[in-house]
């Protein structure tokens, strides 16, 4: 049975500390839970309805702003390791004892230390669009991606460069994106600050200094989907063939003319190929 939806799913709170956490809950009530997390200034409006939607057919899903992020409280960390570390608060604060756990772009830096410092807590892991510490071309953006990145406001033209394919295919996927990314009308959470932009820049640099640490991706061993598209101009793609090769227990799923937003230009596709990893039994 179906519960709220991208669109409906009231926004709330749940406090730790100082930190107050904004979250959503949709799709189903039972089954192990999948939290997502978001990419460089995202806030819990700038996931796809057709993707949380879908994902929400087979299993509950979780959507949540980090420390300062949206509508939370307290100031956002300027790395990845803290970053995991609040998620993981988060997690345990809502009493989450097993989740799945898909990661997009920043989001799957925070994925891959949150599985690492806490394996217990995650059953499997999504990584989309994404790259391993210290991975290839990732320390800076070209200066068109920078211009692009941290445009105020973002606007259309900004996703359509960075996370759509410049063709006529991938243009048209693009704009039917951002139309379904805008039909929440109520309980919006506030955009990303100067500030969180400035925390998180300085976090994606510094977890792309080149640096000899696959080791680390060694350290899962859960099943992990790794998913991206073929011309990614924010994490190059090649990137993901180097933690397929690093983490053993690993798939490796590449979706023709598209980029850093494969997922949201054939978000059919992807939720197909998520829900069929989440589902099988290893």
């Amino acid at each position: 049975m179906l519960t709220n939806n991208h669109v409906n799913a009231p926004t709330q709170f749940i406090e730790v500390g100082e930190i107050r956490f904004a979250y959503r809950r949709l799709g189903k009530k039972t089954g192990t839970p999948i939290l997502l997390l978001g990419h460089f200034r995202a806030n819990m409006e700038n996931w796809d309805p057709a993707v949380t939607d879908g994902l929400g057919r087979d299993r509950p899903v979780i959507l949540f702003s980090n420390t300062g992020i949206g509508a939370s409280s307290g100031s956002t960390p300027d790395n990845v390791l803290q970053m995991a570390k609040d998620a993981i608060t988060f997690i345990d604060a809502m009493g989450l004892q097993l989740i799945d756990l898909l990661g997009f772009s920043l989001g799957g830096f925070i994925a891959q230390q949150v599985t690492i410092l806490r394996p217990d807590l995650i059953r499997r892991l999504v990584l989309a669009g994404t790259g391993p510490e210290g991975g290839e071309d990732m320390e800076k953006f070209t200066d068109e991606v920078t211009k692009a990145a941290i445009n105020e406001p973002p606007l259309l033209e900004d996703f359509l460069l960075l996370f759509f394919s410049p063709s006529e295919k991938g243009q048209k996927a693009g704009k039917e994106f951002w139309n379904r990314r805008h039909l929440r009308e109520a309980g919006i959470e506030p955009a990303t600050t100067i500030e969180v932009m400035g925390a998180q820049a300085k976090a994606i640099a510094d977890w792309g200094i080149p640096a000899n640490q696959f080791l680390q991706l060694k350290r899962i061993t859960q099943p992990v989907l790794i998913m991206n598209g073929n011309n990614d101009i924010m994490v190059p793609t090649k990137n993901s063939y180097l933690m397929f090769k690093h983490i053993e227990n690993s798939k490796l799923i590449l979706y023709p003319d598209s980029g850093h937003g494969f997922l949201f230009q054939y978000p059919l596709e992807f939720v197909e190929d998520v829900s069929a990893f989440l589902n099988k039994s290893f």
